[in-house]
């Protein structure tokens, strides 16, 4: 079972974002502060869920929660500012929107930086230990899949509807016969002979 947070002495919020593999699509990133007694038997790893479990959690988590909030920066701005610094910068943005504002950041990764002068810790694979961290993960996941979702209207032949933006074979090939769309990460290498990551 998840510790709800990690610090019980001050209010935590939960960062986590989702979408730094991919070729396409912006990178979303969440925070969110739960009640100190919260649980639910499905919160885990977003990566560890069905998609029909992250869509129940995110209902309960966007109605529990103490507060929480969802950020999403640009392929645009990825390719200007590289994708570790636009996670970065969509976990501050997230938590900027956070009513109230947390007094302390517990961060799934190993390293985090901003101009927020919040005291924060980092976790790997903290979305696997802390709830908070695991819910912010289920709405950084969820929102961003839904935006996909909606991409791939418009842009049929990439299998967004599959791969949410990800290097499947699939995608790269749509890539070779149609090019790239505005929204693909042009410092991302779309290359098919590149090995497919796992999502």
């Amino acid at each position: 079972m998840l510790e709800t947070r990690s610090r019980y002495d001050l209010l935590e919020a939960g960062c986590d974002e989702a979408g730094r593999g991919c070729l396409a699509g912006p990178v979303f990133a969440a925070a969110v502060i739960l009640p100190p007694d919260f649980h639910h038997p499905l919160l885990n790893d977003s990566k560890q869920m069905t998609a029909r479990n992250r869509d129940r959690l995110r209902a309960v988590i966007e109605r529990e929660s103490v507060a929480w909030a969802v950020e999403a920066v640009s392929a645009e701005r990825i390719d200007r500012i590289n994708i570790l610094n636009a996670s970065f910068e969509a976990m501050a943005q997230a938590v900027l929107r956070l009513d109230p504002q947390p007094e302390f950041l517990v961060i799934d990764g190993n390293r985090f930086r901003s101009q927020l002068g919040m005291p924060y810790c980092c976790v790997v694979q903290g979305d696997g230990k802390y709830a908070d961290i695991a819910a912010a993960s289920v709405l950084a996941k969820t929102h961003r899949d839904e935006y996909m979702v909606r991409l791939a209207d418009e842009y049929p032949h990439y299998g967004w509807l599959q791969n949410k933006g990800y290097p499947t074979r699939q995608h790269r090939l749509a890539i070779r016969e149609y090019g790239l769309t505005p929204h693909h990460r042009l410092t991302f290498n779309h290359e098919i002979d590149q090995l497919e990551l796992a999502f």
